[in-house]
């Protein structure tokens, strides 16, 4: 598919073909700026400061840590749309609304008093739905932009309902006083977590919520990068950032069924798409899932990781997603044949990572929550030795010492990444809290594995109402394709 946001759009070019220079200083600015919260997170961890500002705004490891990954994030699409929207009528705008968009996420993760959180958690859905309907001669672009603002203002209102209400009831708009002195009213306790919950899955696109983001592919590649890089993972640290009051008030279970079902649904929604973009969309809602479930397990630093992580791969994936387009016919989905013996390569190397995963990372325990982020790394592992087995081209030595490598460095790597962003979390009030693992943990784990089958092989081709089922709900807004005549 052509992207349908350049500058041939409506015919949007302007006779001056050079590159704005709010565009040029943004980029840098941005790289600057990158470069300095490094210097920054170097210097607090060697001298340890106390940097705040009367209280109502905190720079610790977790501040620096999420204003380097969006920095850099910003960083990339700034460059990237420098010469990608030179031409398009609206790169100006764009420029300025994707650097007001950083900025209103740095102040988000930095602030420490509520009207400051909930005037950048605003801010943040306010550009985003401006980047969407950045084009503003674009019909479709206007209502992508409406649509999707009506999510985002939603959100606010129900962050700024469930936080003041604590804030009320507590005397203090503090949030790090606040989540330290929680008065012990259950009713108000759980009206406030269901409020933040539901305001957090609205902005990460988690089902029913998750239209807005399929109707957002009228914003340009660079905005969708944006978006999918640094916008719907603001979720994960709004949570993060009320753990404790999500803990007390014992409603971390809604986010383990909520994000599971996403997260399974998602990925069948994926398979059956034929649009790069649509596919992107699909593929950000299943690991948005992933996310929110991990909060529910009561795992906030693997959420963290998972979203930084994530910000990296889809980036990435948008930014040269023009690659990935091919004008030929779809071709018949491969089904997974396997033999008995590469079946059981597949299950020891899926087993021993998760064993390494456990060892490295300390989650060894089988009576609590953990059990699950271990299971997700057998899953992953047991993946991709499923990949090196089938290949013809390769020797059964060769295989067995591909795999080998690849689980053992891989999990390494990923347990170093994930006990770093733990260490760089331990100034939250709350980064972890394990959950016993009760009948609805298990009954669920068995239906997520299920579904995971099911996909995997293939099988959920062979009903024709479920494919309809899926195509439906993975249907953008009318109004946002082709629906005005020009």
């Amino acid at each position: 598919m052509k992207e349908t946001t350049l500058s041939d759009i409506n015919n949007e070019t302007v006779p001056n073909q050079t590159i704005p220079f709010i565009s040029k200083i943004s980029s840098t600015l941005l790289w600057a700026l990158f470069i300095a919260s490094i210097v920054a997170l170097v210097y607090y961890k060697l001298y340890s400061p106390e940097w705040n500002y009367k209280e109502l705004f905190i720079i610790s490891d977790f501040t620096l840590l999420i204003w380097i990954t969006v920095l850099f994030f910003s960083s990339i699409v700034s460059s990237y749309s420098k010469n990608y929207l030179t031409g398009f009528r609206y790169q100006k705008r764009f420029s300025i609304l994707s650097f007001g968009f950083t900025a209103a996420v740095m102040l988000f993760v930095a602030s420490n008093h509520l009207i400051a959180l909930l005037f950048s958690w605003f801010a943040m859905g306010f550009l985003m739905a401006k980047l969407i309907g950045v084009n503003t001669s674009w019909e479709e672009a206007k209502q992508a932009e409406k649509f999707s603002s009506r999510f985002f203002f939603s959100s606010f209102l129900l962050l700024a309902v469930g936080s003041l209400t604590l804030a009320y009831k507590s005397d203090t708009y503090i949030l790090s006083e606040l989540l330290i002195n929680l008065k012990n009213e259950e009713t108000v306790l759980i009206i406030s977590a269901l409020l933040i919950i539901i305001a957090a899955i609205i902005q990460s696109a988690i089902f029913p919520f998750h239209k807005w983001l399929l109707s957002a592919m009228t914003s340009p590649t660079p905005a969708s990068a944006l978006m999918h890089a640094g916008f719907v993972n603001g979720s994960g640290i709004l949570l993060t950032l009320f753990a404790p009051l999500l803990l007390i008030s014992q409603t971390l279970w809604i986010l383990f069924i909520v994000g599971g079902i996403t997260a399974i649904v998602a990925q069948f929604q994926k398979l059956i798409q034929v649009n790069v973009k649509h596919k992107l969309a699909c593929s950000t809602i299943a690991q948005m899932g992933f996310m929110i479930m991990q909060c529910g397990l009561g795992f906030f630093n693997a959420a963290v990781a998972h979203l930084i992580l994530h910000g990296f791969y889809k980036a990435y994936l948008f930014l040269s997603s023009g690659e990935q387009v091919k004008q030929n016919s779809p071709n018949q989905t491969h089904k997974i044949k396997i033999t008995f013996s590469q079946s059981i390569i597949v299950g020891i190397f899926g087993l021993l990572g998760a064993v390494l995963f456990a060892y490295l990372t300390g989650k060894t325990s089988l009576t609590d929550s953990s059990i699950f982020l271990t299971l997700i790394v057998a899953i992953t592992v047991g993946q991709a030795t499923y990949n090196i087995v089938k290949e013809s081209n390769l020797s059964n030595l060769q295989k067995l010492v591909t795999s080998s490598v690849l689980f053992i460095v891989g999990i390494g790597i990923y347990a170093g990444f994930f006990n770093g962003v733990s260490r760089l979390m331990e100034d939250l009030p709350l980064i972890q809290a394990p959950q016993s693992l009760d009948p609805l943990h298990i009954v669920f784990g068995i239906i997520f594995l299920i579904g995971f089958f099911i996909m995997k092989l293939g099988l959920h081709t062979r009903s024709p109402w479920l494919y309809v089922q899926l195509l439906n709900l993975s249907q953008p807004y009318k109004k946002t394709i082709h629906y005005f005549k020009k």
